[in-house]
């Protein structure tokens, strides 16, 4: 952790709106006017296209941006093999699909020296990232910034969610500053190097193999609610003009692939298109719920979404349970006892989720794969079954889930874990029989 980090951090602007078709420049001048790769490009530059979907996607899917570089990506040396550590890929074979409900406890503390890349570790996933079909789970612990080395991932993109410290995220297209409570979304190839704000830093990754994340459909809802496209923010211009050896580490195929620049490749001057990270703040969510009764089913909550061939089905939906209102009359207020053909993986930001009184705790998780039995603990049940249903404010958790449409295959490292809990069926194992005939 630097203080220079935080600094830079804290003087952070941002363009806004998610999907937007952005520009910006870091010297006036770089971006051309008119066409995208004029014979010269201004300050002697070179244009570079990246491209996030298939040419010929509709344009309202359609990712990419223009870049305009101090020197072409196409100027680099071969990449070679590295180790994969504890990072790990689809599809996932080293296991079976489990249909136990299970739960963590955060990561262990890293050894010193670890940075957000070097601390990836796989809880699971599907489908196969060659196929770009499925996603997977990382969790992330780090105490070092990523010094003279930048990260891309060419199987999908990454939704990174901080549960302790602050991230850095230096990207080609710019800077973005990811606190607990806020969401990162870096998309499929672009290249970025992680400094941290605080001592340490842990937190959530979601790989999407799939297509891009979107915002969800509304529907009856209407024209507004949910995620405010407005609340996304993308990066400003922002480059390194280094000559210093660069350590840049591709993730291919499922595996990591290195190569030594003579130069840092983060030298964007100037960029335009829709092919952009941003950052987002998960407290600005306007949460809908129910002002009768019943509650409401949790895709009320869905944040970003990606699309599957199946309408309706999503590859993968991150939801986000935020401070909310709960005025249900004659209800069961927590989320209701269920079995689902979606699989979830939820975790828990800050405070208590309130469909577990215990053992969920910030930095941890739970799987519930497809169709498997979950919902409030024994003491929440007793709990919320005999409360007095007036008003109640909800503002003492965040909790999000990774909902997807396939079963999510632990990886075995995850599945023989020592901060895997044993015993994490019991706390169902109270609910007492209630039936009088």
């Amino acid at each position: 952790m630097s203080e220079q980090a935080r600094k830079t951090a804290e003087g952070l602007e941002y363009l806004t709106g998610f999907g937007n078709e952005h520009s910006s420049e870091a010297v006036p001048g770089a971006l051309p006017i008119g066409r995208n790769s004029p014979q010269r490009a201004p300050l002697g530059l070179y244009a570079e296209q990246l491209s996030g979907s298939a040419f010929t996607e509709p344009r309202t899917h359609n990712r990419r941006s223009w870049l305009y570089r101090i020197r072409p990506s196409a100027a680099h040396p071969p990449f070679t093999r590295i180790d994969n550590g504890a990072l790990r890929s689809a599809p996932f074979t080293e296991s079976v699909a489990d249909p136990n409900r299970l739960r963590w406890n955060p990561l262990p503390e890293p050894a010193p020296g670890t940075d957000f890349l070097s601390g990836l570790w796989t809880l699971g996933g599907n489908g196969d990232a060659a196929q770009r079909a499925g996603m997977a789970i990382h969790l992330y612990a780090a105490n070092a910034d990523m010094t003279d080395r930048v990260f891309s991932d060419s199987d999908g993109e990454l939704l990174i969610v901080p549960e302790r410290g602050g991230l850095l995220l230096r990207t080609e297209l710019g800077l973005l500053a990811a606190r607990p409570g806020d969401m990162a979304l870096i998309p499929r190839g672009v290249r970025f190097r992680v400094e941290l704000l605080d001592a340490d830093a842990r937190g959530y990754v979601c790989e999407n193999y799939g297509q891009p994340f979107e915002l969800p459909n509304l529907g009856p809802i209407g024209a507004n609610g949910l995620a405010a496209a407005r609340d996304f923010q993308a990066p400003v211009a922002a480059y390194e003009d280094s000559e210093r050896p660069t350590e840049v580490i591709n993730k291919f195929c499922g595996n990591l692939w290195s190569a030594t620049y003579d130069h840092s490749p983060l030298d964007v001057v100037a960029w335009h298109g829709s092919h952009v990270p941003y950052v987002y703040d998960m407290r600005r969510f306007n949460v809908l719920g129910s002002i009768s009764y019943d509650h409401p089913d949790p895709s009320i909550f869905t944040v970003l979404t990606s699309p599957s061939d199946t309408p309706g089905l999503a590859g993968v939906d991150f939801v986000v349970f935020a401070p909310r209102w709960l005025v249900g009359e004659d209800t069961f207020r927590p989320p209701y006892f269920h079995r689902n053909v979606m699989s979830e993986y939820m975790g828990l930001i800050e405070g208590a989720y309130d469909a577990k009184a215990e053992g969920f705790v910030p930095g941890g998780g739970s799987l519930h794969n497809m169709m498997s039995a979950h919902g409030p603990d024994h003491e929440t049940f007793e709990r919320a079954s005999a409360a007095e249903l007036k008003p109640q404010k909800i503002d003492d958790g965040l909790a999000f889930m990774f909902e997807t449409r396939w079963p999510i295959t632990a990886t075995a490292q995850a599945a023989g874990a020592d901060h895997l809990q044993r015993g994490y069926d019991d706390v169902w194992q109270g609910l007492q029989r209630h039936f009088r005939a």
